[in-house]
Parts: structure tokens; C-alpha cells; sequence
């Protein structure tokens, strides 16, 4: 035979319960919903907001293609003046950065030593498929030879 209430008040009881544990059920499901939306909007703005954008011209010094697991193409460029973290001091104005593209890249490549201006787009924090920067060149403005002919500054 079936189990069934002996009374009408075991049988609302009954009812309640499962009640009870169909909101209990729900709750859990909509914090959990609620919870993966507050984590992948978390990781968007981590890792795939733009931060800044803009140009930057200088030297380039190098493009290279490297990594253990993830081979992505990473740059130098040396920008005219100084930047000086301490009085006194004298140093290089360096812009590392990263680059997405391969057929930016290579246009970088082929210009090694020659003057650059590129576009790039600044992330919050990196990505090991993107780069070792958070700066992540998107396109190749201008390409110059920097041979004024003279051969000596003075």
C-alpha cells in the first residue's frame, strides 16, 4: 500500500514542506545565475576592457616572436627624450608592448631600426594568448628611415 497522510493537517504539511523546498530550490538557482554573471562581467573588465588608446612614435628597437606555450609577437620601442625617475638621473624612454596581428607584426618586423608610429589599445592586465603587456598594438600609422645624413648629432 502507498504511504498516505492519516490526516488532512499531515497532508498541508506535507505540502508546505515540498513548498518550502521548490522556493529553497529556486533561491539557490537565482544566486548561482546571479553569481555567474557578477564573475564573467568581473573577467570582461579584468582582461578585455580597453583601458586607454593612442599613438605612440619612436625607434624601433625589436619584434620578436616568443613564448613557451603561447608564441606572441612582443616589441620595444624607443621614444625621443628622457625620462628621468630621479633627479639627476638620465634614462631611456622605452614603450614594451605586444602585438595580435601577424601581418602587423611582420610590417613591424621588417622595420627594425627605422622610425615608427603606431596605434595601440591598453588593457588592464594580460592575457597569455595576447601578450606579455598590457599595451597591444593594433596598427602600423607611419614607417620612416631616421638617416638625416649627417652621421653625428652636433
Amino acid at each position: 500500500m502507498a504511504n498516505f497522510p492519516k490526516s488532512a493537517t499531515d497532508h498541508f504539511e506535507q505540502l508546505c514542506g515540498v513548498l518550502e523546498l521548490m522556493k529553497a530550490k529556486k533561491s539557490i538557482k537565482l544566486g548561482f545565475a546571479i553569481l555567474t554573471v557578477v564573475l564573467l562581467a568581473f573577467l570582461w573588465w579584468r582582461y578585455y576592457f580597453v583601458f586607454g588608446e593612442g599613438v605612440k612614435a619612436g625607434t624601433l628597437n625589436f619584434v620578436v616572436k616568443k613564448g613557451y606555450l603561447f608564441k606572441t609577437w612582443e616589441g620595444r620601442l624607443i621614444q625621443a627624450g628622457f625620462k628621468t625617475p630621479a633627479p639627476g638621473a638620465l634614462q631611456s624612454n622605452e614603450f614594451e608592448f605586444s602585438v595580435v596581428d601577424d601581418s602587423t607584426a611582420q610590417k613591424l618586423e621588417r622595420a627594425s631600426g627605422k622610425f615608427v608610429e603606431v596605434r595601440y589599445k591598453e588593457y588592464l592586465h594580460t592575457l597569455p594568448w595576447r601578450g606579455m603587456s598590457n599595451y597591444v598594438v593594433t596598427e602600423v600609422l607611419r614607417i620612416e628611415d631616421i638617416s638625416n645624413g649627417t652621421g653625428l648629432p652636433f
